[in-house]
């Protein structure tokens, strides 16, 4: 299926393209890669990921629940436990974007000759004009 095809930017138009950019968001992507270990608590998570803010991993939790890829757990203890989990169709998810994360890693020293050269190429042109 070509991208054109999926239709407008709007949720109600196009629903798989909005899930499609929770997936791969930076923090989405990063979320999931850490819950195939494991479930986590927040601040386990928080602390595993490194970089994200309370209100940004909060947002990506509860966008990824939403669609269905998290579960969240809140147990009525106290103090307060809630634990993330990914779900059938989230561990599915996860291993896709898992395979692409170990592509990029794989594949940097090649993604950093095509940046040299291509910079390279511009910086010559530059020079010419």
């Amino acid at each position: 299926m070509a991208v054109s095809d999926w239709g407008s930017d709007s949720e109600e138009m196009c629903p798989h393209r909005l899930v499609l950019e929770h997936v791969t968001s930076r923090w989405g992507v990063l979320v999931q890669i850490q819950l195939l270990e494991r479930p986590h608590r927040f601040s386990e998570l928080r602390r595993a990921i490194g970089r994200v803010s309370e209100k940004m991993l909060t947002q990506t939790l509860q966008t990824l629940e939403r669609d269905g890829l998290v579960h969240r757990d809140a147990k009525p203890v106290i103090p307060p436990r809630v634990d993330y989990s990914l779900t059938e169709l989230g561990r599915e998810s996860a291993e896709q974007v898992r395979a692409l994360a170990m592509w990029t890693h794989k594949r940097m020293d090649d993604v950093e000759s095509a940046r040299r050269a291509y910079d390279e190429a511009r910086a010559s042109q530059a020079r010419a004009s």
